[in-house]
């Protein structure tokens, strides 16, 4: 059933069940699988678009981490002038290179935002349907909170992405491109210089819905969720491990070296996922990212208790 919620976005009820959460084929911090139990739950059909977002920007005035000064007593030793507000921007390399680096396709890009997701010069005017990117976690739990609702758990994002079918290695099957038709928003070539896939995020809803009828669950950006990271999953019996803490992306650019920074899973992947590089736009694939780091395939979507 249907529902439209305070920001007048469409969410679909999730029935309560039980899954296999995580996957031993793939990458250690998907295991050990899993039986989750869940409530059910409602979640948004689409990511959050920058229509949405601006309408959310436009009547509360929120300034997102993107486009606040940087507080000097934070960066000691760098100049007063290198401290502009940005965000990270992919930026696809002229030719192969090393895939153990990834500053070698991410850039620092000052000025860069959501309403800016290339940096100065850049806009959103046309892309009023793509996912919102650049968006940190606190920039996320504000539109939830705005809205009405919240940011879903890892639980449910994976249980929600797999569209009731169970088990399987992508939202739609076992195979990533049946029939060697894309299923989701990926990369198609080399990484990262040969893209022929769309080669950044595109409009929500163009590729097919999940069983569930949600779209975008898997590919186009990576969408934020509550649970704090762990290097593999927790089962119900185990004690809480440490949160997950890692230099902060931003500190080879700004200069904090030594800073950590609490990291929330990311669920879902992005246009950036690749077989030889990122297998990750499957419902068990998972990434940390740092609280207060947006970047340009990193969005969201809000859930809601049933």
């Amino acid at each position: 059933m249907d529902a439209r919620t305070d920001d007048g976005r469409e969410t679909v009820l999730i029935p309560a069940g039980s899954f296999r959460m995580g996957s031993t084929e793939f990458y250690p911090d998907e295991q050990p699988v899993n039986e989750r139990e869940v409530a059910s739950f409602r979640i948004d059909r689409y990511q959050v678009t920058n229509a949405d977002f601006a309408r959310f920007v436009d009547e509360t005035g929120y300034v997102t981490v993107a486009e606040r000064p940087l507080d000097p007593a934070l960066y000691p030793g760098v100049a007063t002038a290198d401290l502009v507000p940005g965000s990270m921007v992919f930026t696809p390399t002229p030719g192969p290179v090393d895939l153990r680096d990834w500053r070698n396709w991410w850039r620092w890009e000052p000025g860069a935002h959501w309403r800016a997701p290339f940096g100065p010069g850049s806009g959103i005017e046309d892309r009023m349907r793509h996912p919102v990117v650049h968006v940190a976690f606190e920039d996320a739990s504000a539109y939830a909170a705005w809205a009405g609702k919240r940011l879903p758990t890892e639980t449910e994002h994976e249980y929600a992405a797999r569209g009731g079918v169970d088990g399987a290695r992508f939202a739609w099957g076992d195979e990533p491109y049946p029939d060697g038709v894309p299923q989701a928003n990926s990369w198609l070539g080399r990484f990262p210089y040969d893209n022929r896939g769309v080669g950044g995020t595109a409009p929500v809803g163009s590729y097919p819905a999940n069983g569930y009828g949600l779209f975008d669950m898997i590919g186009n950006v990576w969408e934020w969720t509550t649970d704090f990271y762990t290097p593999r999953h927790l089962r119900l019996s185990d004690k809480p491990v440490d949160a997950g803490k890692r230099q902060n992306l931003l500190a080879t650019a700004s200069a904090r070296e030594g800073e950590s920074i609490p990291r929330r899973v990311l669920k879902g992947g992005s246009f950036l996922c690749a077989p030889e590089y990122c297998l990750r736009f499957r419902p068990a694939a998972r990434s940390p990212q740092a609280e207060d780091t947006g970047m340009s395939h990193i969005g969201f979507r809000c859930a809601t208790d049933a």
